[in-house]
């Protein structure tokens, strides 16, 4: 190879570390970019002062959480938001278990459930007790929990979506679903959301929070673009627990 050569391999060989560089910090940085859950969600996750209210909490897996009434009548596979650490849904998690529903939330990769669709495989088995099941996602986490549903209809009764749409068809699911928005939601895509409406079940209702926004389903702060909540978000969550609870008492 001449001396030319040489210096060309070594230039593109530069430029290839470089950019393969930039792409590693690019990476770490996204990842790393994320709404924290708050301190009353990471309480609301801890089992270190017992049984709340009658709920226990415990590690399912790394990649599970689990909210456990003392006797639970439903279970409920909940997958967190794009970019939200999974903790800051604790108190919906808590809230849902108050009303005898079983939680368990999914921590996905990167905090990406749309990277990590599956992470529900294998939940149920774990708690054979539980006879009917739903589940359900915030945001993009929605979009996974749907397209995970579309594939295992048979055991699930319902589908929840909170500020979220199905990518997936859902037409053939057998059971419910159920799509909950705040009324002062900036961040959900309506037009999208609107369209997705063709893909949901048969039997497919709405609920509309008065003054909710989209962050408030859970703890992690405020939301960038998002819209003015005028209500609480104790009360947006309870409104979305006590709903999420009828859907499933219904299923």
């Amino acid at each position: 190879m001449s001396e030319r050569k040489h210096v060309v391999a070594r230039r593109v060989a530069v430029a290839l570390a470089a950019l393969l560089a930039v792409a590693v910090v690019a990476m770490v940085w996204y990842v790393n970019d994320y709404y924290r859950a708050d301190e009353v969600a990471l309480a609301a996750a801890s089992d270190a002062n017992g049984d709340a209210d009658g709920v226990s909490v415990r590690e399912v897996s790394p990649k599970a959480l689990a909210f456990v009434p003392a006797q639970p009548t439903a279970g409920l596979v909940f997958y967190p938001g794009a970019k939200v650490q999974p903790e800051a849904y604790a108190p919906l998690m808590q809230r849902l278990a108050q009303h005898g529903i079983l939680c368990v939330l999914v921590r996905p990769t990167f905090n990406l459930a749309i990277l990590d669709a599956n992470a529900a495989d294998g939940i149920q088995a774990q708690f054979p007790e539980v006879r009917r099941w739903g589940i359900a996602g915030h945001s993009m986490g929605g979009v996974a929990a749907a397209d995970f549903a579309s594939r295992h209809a048979q055991d699930f009764s319902a589908v929840a979506f909170l500020a979220s749409y199905p990518s997936a068809d859902l037409t053939g699911f057998g059971g419910s679903s159920l799509t909950i928005v705040g009324t002062s939601d900036g961040v959900l895509n309506r037009d999208r959301c609107a369209e997705a409406k063709k893909d949901l079940p048969a039997a497919a209702s709405e609920r509309d929070i008065e003054g909710g926004n989209h962050a408030y389903f859970g703890n992690y702060g405020e939301q960038a673009g998002d819209g003015q909540a005028t209500i609480s978000r104790e009360d947006q969550q309870e409104q979305t627990a006590e709903a999420i609870a009828s859907m499933l008492a219904a299923a």
